[in-house]
């Protein structure tokens, strides 16, 4: 797949994201006025954080797959990790309004009304968020994409959290005690919390350029040593990350004796086979003669 039609399937997922968010925001706050409910609120309101992430994820895939220009030469694929970390933000921003309201909850302690029709209604929604994670986390996968993979992990955390409170409070329905429900509205954020700061992690991560992880990275080696025939050694090897893209680049040592013409197919070589296997791979090789050799790179055979 080419990276304009991977870019338009991306933005298309991260514009139905915003609109399945809208719709469960408004499946659960049904559910929290049916029943008055602080558990099903503090679920309602993470939904709000939902629909705010897809929109930034949405501009921030948009802005990813502009072309490369005079003053982003590398192109703008790092957008994406800036929607993950506000995402990061917002989920903790939520969780602090769901401790308050579950603090609220417990000092005034109110019954539940209508709990099963609730529950029921709640669930409808918590069905959809399932099946709409599962997809983005997938299409984060497929394309490399770190705002869908995000939001997907994100809303798969709003499922655990929302089954939890679900049978929670068919616990307190069944015993009639009044504070499981701002217990468990304090426990979906305590989880909220957890969930923004490993979103939060691992953006920064990506900023960082991070580098490959030890399989790829040996794939990446593996390659270069296949194909590149006709080359004495290669050293320095480094890659990084930065959103859909992988940068590789190694220094190549050739015979003093071999011509630009032949040294340049073996790079060709090499490109070809490395961004076959590495979709949205960038290579820079940089080749020098034998007397640079360390003797300490990828022996290539």
């Amino acid at each position: 797949m080419s990276d304009d039609d991977s870019g338009r399937l991306v933005k298309r997922t991260a514009t139905i994201t915003v609109a399945i968010a809208c719709l469960v925001l408004g499946i659960k706050y049904l559910a929290y006025l049916v029943t008055g409910s602080v558990a099903l609120f503090s679920d309602a309101l993470e939904s709000i954080v939902n629909v705010v992430a897809g929109l930034i994820a949405l501009w921030a895939v948009t802005v990813s797959y502009k072309p490369a220009d005079a003053d982003h030469p590398f192109g703008h694929t790092k957008a994406e990790y800036f929607s993950a970390v506000v995402e990061g933000v917002l989920i903790v921003l939520a969780a602090l309004l769901i401790l308050r309201e579950a603090w609220g909850a417990y000092v005034e302690p109110r019954a539940i009304e209508a709990p099963l029709l609730g529950i029921g209604i709640n669930g409808v929604a918590t069905v959809i968020n399932a099946f709409w994670a599962s997809v983005l986390i997938r299409k984060g996968r497929e394309h490399r994409s770190p705002a869908l993979d995000a939001d997907g992990r994100h809303i798969m955390a709003d499922v655990v959290t929302s089954v939890g409170v679900l049978a929670g409070l068919l616990v307190a329905q069944a015993t009639g005690w009044l504070f499981l429900d701002p217990l468990l509205a304090a426990l979906v954020a305590l989880n909220i919390l957890r969930e923004g700061w490993k979103v939060v992690a691992a953006s920064l991560s990506g900023l960082m350029d991070q580098a490959l992880d030890g399989p790829d990275d040996t794939r990446v080696r593996d390659i270069i040593s296949t194909n590149g025939i006709g080359a004495l050694e290669v050293h320095d090897v480094r890659t990084r990350i930065a959103g859909r893209a992988i940068f590789i680049e190694f220094h190549m040592v050739v015979p003093s004796a071999m011509s630009v013409g032949d040294a340049h197919v073996i790079c060709d070589r090499i490109e070809d086979a490395l961004q076959g296997e590495f979709a949205n791979a960038r290579v820079l090789i940089h080749v020098e003669p034998e007397a640079e050799a360390k003797q300490v790179g990828v022996p290539v055979i």
